[in-house]
């Protein structure tokens, strides 16, 4: 069972490391040190769930409801756009985020509802876990395997999400001036138009043909 445990570990990592939405909000919490541990717990919650539900069974109702996965791709897209603009307007202003501890006491909701947001109205996410890791992990042979492939997966998403919010809350005192908030106001908000692009693309595709 190692070998179809690793071969989880290396595909959830080849799935996860990608800069995509995620991604991009762990290392800005972490920057900022604004629940940058509750956010990587909740990125990996979301994730233990969606892989579940791909390897368990989930996969058959992505494929039978287009509908829902239209539903979801242009939710993600308004997301994104807005979420871009916000970043890509601070970059542009020079803003900083330096908040007072109230201020971040005020805003963990804000935070979870953004994480929220970002992982569940993100399609690739569906494709990843649903499509990707459903199709495979439904192949193997035994309840056993499978659960050993989703172990792999989900332990890909636990050392990468806490690595990267830990990596960027230790290098927050570099990224905390001015001239590096607004290169990653300008990276997160390039990001997030560059992927709400391309879902806006997938789903006009089917219109086109």
């Amino acid at each position: 069972m190692l070998s179809i445990y690793l071969q989880g570990l290396a595909l959830g990592a080849s799935l996860i490391l990608p800069l995509g939405p995620q991604n991009a909000f762990v290392m800005n919490q972490g920057v900022k040190r604004q629940y940058h541990l509750m956010t990587a717990s909740l990125c990996t919650l979301s994730d233990i769930a969606l892989i579940c539900g791909g390897i368990f069974g989930g996969s058959a109702l992505l494929h039978q409801s287009p509908l829902l996965l239209m539903l979801i791709t242009w939710a993600g897209v308004a997301f994104l756009l807005w979420y871009g603009w916000n970043a890509l307007r601070s970059a542009f202003r020079g803003d900083i985020d330096v908040a007072s501890s109230q201020a971040l006491r005020q805003s963990r909701w804000r935070i979870i509802a953004t994480l929220l947001a970002v992982t569940w109205l993100n399609p690739h996410v569906y494709i990843d876990t649903f499509v990707v890791l459903g199709s495979l992990g439904g192949q193997l042979p035994t309840p056993t395997a499978r659960r050993w492939f989703a172990l792999g997966t989900i332990s890909a998403s636990v050392i990468w999400f806490f690595g990267l919010a830990l990596m960027a809350a230790w290098l927050s005192p570099r990224l905390r001036t001015v001239r590096a908030q607004r290169i990653i106001n300008l990276v997160v908000g390039g990001v997030m138009w560059i992927i709400a692009s391309e879902l806006a693309l997938q789903g006009l595709a089917p219109l086109m043909n």
